[in-house]
């Protein structure tokens, strides 16, 4: 053999016979392995590698945690499969294979690396490769002065995910790496719980599985999940291969994402001012709502219900024993079955979160989206955002109401659910508007009713008394005494005593305003809350009004009127003081978007009754 060729085996074999003997804080290689308390420390000892026990545990792992962090957390294990018994010793070191190895204290093998190389059989020996912790946390094996990796630990992640560590599925093979929870706090074995890319249906999401099924979906479907700028996950292609990249954006912060044993994925945050603990900054799955398909087939999970679930328009529990018993995952059925004959309409739903297995038709315009779904049987439903169309097929899973992130949701239903339920479109509308009338003139026929009984009543109070003699009388009152006669009782207060119950007529405990002057809310000892009502000095209304208010309603004792508690007459002053309702006024209930809703048909009812009670009282029973 000539010396030329000679010459870069012989610098080969002499690389890997001298290098081991090299000095390296950091590493592991050949003669040297790390064991009982012993670590290995990265070189800006920001993490470290040893052997370690849980608390309550009677297992030993190899494992890598945060060094500088007086909180030991660990984020990666070697050996979860196969624990060591607590009181067994072991080695961590470089095998004859040029592996990295545990070993018990029977020599047999624990864990290994398990590189298999088609590189010459001197590349392969122990001499040749090192064990070195990098600053991020990354343990990697690699040849001696060569920068590639014949190994790391951060293609195979554990609980923990650390910045630019990746996991994720071969596009031909389909098998893929997820990170996996621990069975306990306790317990560094693989738990039920992992979370990954689910390549199954075509779009790249990130799935929560509770052992074989899925437990939590993010139904973001863009390439890229962010939380406050702070940190993102992003999928990376090369070649078959698609992996999930943590990255953020602060590079001093320390961060890491953990699958917890209950199946809670959490992003935690190092706070190092102040706390010195842990900050839990995003967490997935936060309410029951969140959980996979809680409501079943066509359910809505946590929309105007008294219960979790309730069923899309047109729907109807497929089993109403189980709903009544809080047993929802049996989900909903349709109550008139679809017609596929042109007929079909579809039921618009704001504010909801999309539901899986969705198939995206590409860019196109909601009418498009329309037409592509209703010439498709099996299409059930669909949906546009500013990128694509999409449609879904047979069942709807996963669905909630999302009023921050939700978009609106078409589901197709028979034409004759849309008549049966008065809900299509403009239909919708104008039954809205016609209720909406309907009330309204039932209140200002009742109002109108309530105000001439009212009038007629002072009428004939005027014709029967002598205001004059009236009003010298509760004049002269003294403060705290008793107004009336017969068993008309008043109580008569001092304006001082109005004044502070009222923080002296305070603006911000004006209630409103009419003809008789402002009403403001103050407070009694003997009443508590109380409504005062202050004749304004530009009202048309005089004394003699003023003492027929006072005389006609103090008698007058129903449940559904106002009840009239005191008075007060003093100076220019001229106030009444009745019960406090402390619900507003009923228009406010009608006529509010926001506080609309709470009136369904029972209570609007009961409020007309109400009315009616009161008519009839004042017109027959009153005196």
């Amino acid at each position: 053999m000539e010396l030329d060729s000679l010459l870069p085996l012989l610098l080969l074999i002499f690389s890997c016979s001298c290098l081991p003997f090299l000095f390296c804080q950091n590493c592991v290689k050949v003669g040297k392995s790390i064991t009982g308390n012993q670590k290995l420390i990265s070189a800006d000892r920001s993490f470290a590698l040893g052997f370690f026990t849980p608390s309550n545990s009677t297992y030993t792992y190899l494992g890598i945690w945060y060094n500088i962090i007086n909180q030991q957390r660990v984020v990666w294990v070697a050996n979860r499969e196969s624990p060591i018994p607590q009181n067994a010793s072991a080695v961590f070191t470089i095998g004859g294979n040029g592996n990295l190895v545990i070993f018990d204290e029977k020599d047999k093998l624990i864990w290994s690396s398990n590189v298999s190389s088609t590189a010459p059989e001197s590349l392969l020996t122990s001499n040749c490769t090192i064990g070195i912790l990098l600053d991020n946390g990354n343990l990697v094996l690699r040849h001696y002065g060569e920068s590639n990796y014949l190994w790391q630990s951060f293609q195979y992640p554990t609980d923990t995910l650390l910045r630019h560590m990746r996991f994720g599925f071969n596009k031909i093979s389909g098998l893929r790496n997820v990170i996996t929870s621990w069975t306990s706090n306790e317990d560094a074995r693989p738990g039920n719980f992992s979370f990954g890319i689910d390549p199954t249906e075509g779009v790249m999401r990130f799935v929560i599985w509770n052992q074989n099924g899925i437990y939590y979906r993010f139904d973001d479907s863009c390439k890229a999940y962010i939380l406050a700028t702070v940190w993102c996950f992003t999928v990376v292609t090369e070649n078959d291969n698609v992996y999930l990249n943590l990255a953020y954006y602060r590079i001093f912060l320390r961060l890491r994402v953990v699958l917890n044993p209950s199946g809670h994925l959490q992003v935690m945050v190092w706070n190092k001012t102040g706390s010195n603990k842990w900050n839990v900054e995003f967490e997935a799955p936060q309410s029951k709502c969140d959980l996979y398909a809680q409501c079943g087939p066509f359910g809505i999970c946590g929309i105007r219900s008294s219960g979790l679930c309730s069923c899309l328009d047109g729907f109807e529990p497929k089993f109403s024993t189980d709903w009544a018993n809080e047993k929802w995952n049996g989900g909903c059925v349709r109550k008139i079955a679809l017609g596929c004959d042109g007929r079909d309409r579809f039921l618009k739903h704001e504010n909801m979160k999309l539901p899986d297995h969705a198939v995206s038709l590409g860019n196109m315009s909601t009418e498009e989206c329309e037409t592509q779904c209703i010439r498709n049987c099996s299409c059930s439903a669909y949906a546009c955002t500013k990128n694509a169309c999409f449609i879904w097929h047979g069942d709807l899973l996963d669905l909630g109401h999302d009023t921050t992130n939700g978009r609106a949701l078409y589901v197709r239903v028979h034409v004759l659910e849309l008549v049966t339920n008065n809900l299509s479109g403009n239909s919708a509308r104008r039954y809205k508007i016609l209720t909406v009338k309907i009330v309204s003139a039932i209140f200002a026929i009742l109002l109108l009713v309530s105000i001439s009984a009212f009038i007629f009543k002072i009428k004939r109070l005027k014709r029967q008394d002598k205001m004059d003699g009236d009003s010298a009388l509760v004049s002269s009152m003294p403060s705290g005494s008793l107004v009336g006669k017969d068993d008309m009782k008043l109580v008569q207060y001092s304006l001082q005593n109005i004044r502070d119950a009222t923080n002296n007529f305070h603006g911000s405990n004006k209630l409103g305003e009419g003809g008789f002057g402002p009403v403001f809310k103050g407070s009694l000892a003997e009443f508590g809350d109380v409504a005062i009502k202050r004749l304004s000095r530009r009202s048309s209304q005089g004394l003699e009004e003023f003492m027929n208010e006072l005389k006609l309603i103090v008698n007058l004792q129903h449940k559904n009127l106002v009840s009239l508690l005191g008075c007060c007459v003093e100076e220019e002053e001229k106030i009444l003081i009745y019960e406090y309702m402390p619900n507003c006024s009923l228009d406010k209930f009608l006529f509010d978007p926001s506080l609309k809703v709470i009136l369904d048909w029972d209570t609007r009812f009961g409020i007309i009754e109400g009315i009616a009670q009161g008519m009839l009282y004042l017109h027959k029973y009153s005196r």
